[in-house]
């Protein structure tokens, strides 16, 4: 013969309004915190995102204002050896790498936003607290 759970004994000995009671605001108060922490890991979900999207932003900017200038630079000094148009190339396809590295990073940081996984976990667990207590009966 199986012993009886604490809340087997309290089921039996407290009426149903009670139990119902106590369920309605133990849900209500598991709610509000899980909605707590959802606030607070998107915050920070957030703050990580809007840093990632200023080195965006950034290397951007940066990236436009190099291009701009030593790419002049570079054409003109590449034409006295292989001609305008040809420099003209030369140069595009050195910028074509750059950006592709700078993409690469800016991914990079973007990978570190984990949104909320312990909300996630959590709220995963709330279904198996009611399958176990279904199981003792």
């Amino acid at each position: 013969m199986s012993e009886t759970t604490p809340s087997e004994q309290k089921a039996a000995s407290t009426s149903l309004g009670d139990l119902l009671g106590e369920v309605t605001r133990n849900l209500s108060t598991l709610m509000r915190q899980e909605i707590a922490l959802a606030k607070a890991e998107l915050k920070e979900t957030a703050t990580t995102s809007a840093k990632g999207a200023g080195m965006f932003g950034g290397a951007g900017y940066a990236a436009s204002m190099v291009v701009l200038f030593l790419s002049l630079a570079l054409w003109a000094g590449l034409a006295y050896l292989v001609g305008w148009g040809w420099s003209g190339v030369i140069v595009a396809v050195l910028w074509a790498i750059i950006a592709a590295i700078l993409f690469v990073v800016g991914r990079a940081q973007m990978k570190k936003v984990n949104g909320a996984p312990q909300t996630v976990e959590t709220l995963q667990e709330i279904p198996e607290t009611f399958k176990r207590n279904e199981e003792n009966r």
